[in-house]
């Protein structure tokens, strides 16, 4: 696995005891968040610590670790708020492989286990930075994605999303660290734009390029056109022509 390369020391002053509004504490986490909190810590830090009425996963210094394996939708006030008066790294695991291991009704029988075919990689972290886009280049916020391989565990019990035939997703576990980029300037972003795409370019080249939907390409030139890395410079048929903001 890859190591952390985080400063130590500890800052306890900026620590508020008000009510606890927000928690999301250690009993309702999966695996793989609980794990990816046991890889980042280091001595001196304090864990699940309360902040302005939210539940810090890490604490280092002054600066606040959040980890959020999905959903930045669900996170997105929590970073409003924090972002005004602290420094918050955001961490991120995204899923290059998958094992999925099947349990029977009760639980307790494995019935197969098979190698998910998607494979993602840091392009698809604009999946979740489409709902806060906003704040992606707030100086506060430092965003940490991970290439990971997990395993994740589901159960025949018939209360699943109908798109997995009623199995439900029980748990997820790290399995390995793989890549880690951090996400923090304007030029960070540029490294996500495959150095094969010709600018000015549309959507579809930008899907074609990438070896991904053509969704996830809006969603990366949407973001990309909010932080003012891209801009719209006219029409390629029906399609928006997209090239550099940046000087």
């Amino acid at each position: 696995m890859l190591r952390h390369n985080y400063s130590s020391g500890i800052d306890m002053a900026s620590i508020s005891n008000s009510t606890l509004s927000n928690q999301i504490g250690t009993l309702k986490e999966k695996s793989l968040h609980a794990e990816l909190k046991d890889w980042f810590k280091i001595p001196g830090d304090k864990i699940e610590t309360p902040i302005d009425g939210y539940i810090i996963d890490i604490v280092r210094g002054k600066l606040l670790i959040e980890i959020q394996t999905q959903n930045f939708s669900a996170i997105r006030k929590k970073l409003e708020n924090l972002l005004k008066r602290y420094e918050v790294r955001l961490i991120y695991p995204i899923v290059q492989k998958k094992w999925i291991v099947c349990l029977d009704q009760t639980g307790a029988q494995v019935t197969k286990r098979r190698l998910s075919p998607k494979h993602n990689s840091f392009a698809d972290i604009f999946e979740e930075l489409i709902w806060i886009p906003h704040i992606i280049l707030n100086s506060n916020l430092s965003i940490e994605a991970l290439i990971v391989h997990v395993e994740e565990t589901r159960l025949n019990n018939g209360k699943g999303s109908w798109r997995r035939k009623g199995w439900s997703i029980v748990d997820r576990k790290l399995v390995n660290i793989i890549d880690q980029k951090r996400f923090h300037e304007p030029n960070d972003f540029l490294t996500l734009i495959p150095k094969n795409l010709k600018f000015p370019f549309t959507n579809f080249e930008l899907s074609k390029a990438l070896q991904k939907s053509i969704g996830l390409a809006r969603k990366m030139t949407y973001c990309l056109r909010k932080i003012n890395i891209l801009k719209v410079i006219g029409k390629r048929g029906k399609a928006f022509l997209f090239d550099l903001s940046l000087t």
